[in-house]
């Protein structure tokens, strides 16, 4: 394995994690974001709801998207697992 090889590994190690962490870390930090200006314009500081609202948001993501997600980081897996005589050898 040369250095070339060691980086596309690395590389496709970051998309995977991006593509499979993006929408869930994207949904927290909508509700997020969404909840604090609700709070703000009505003087209500409840640390419940936000967390309540954010685990709402990641569980329709994961229910919506989870499917996919869990398909491309399995093939991302068996890919990586399949050349590992590559890398070794």
């Amino acid at each position: 394995m040369n250095a070339d090889q060691a980086l596309e590994l690395a590389l496709a190690l970051l998309q995977v994690t991006a593509f499979v962490a993006g929408p869930v870390l994207v949904a927290s930090l909508l509700a997020g974001v969404g909840i604090g200006v609700v709070q703000a314009a009505t003087q209500v500081n409840e640390a419940s709801i936000s967390f309540i609202t954010k685990a709402v948001a990641i569980t329709l993501v994961l229910v919506t998207l989870g499917p996919m997600l869990a398909s491309h980081a399995l093939s991302y897996t068996r890919a990586t697992l399949l050349s590992i005589e590559h890398v070794v050898h």
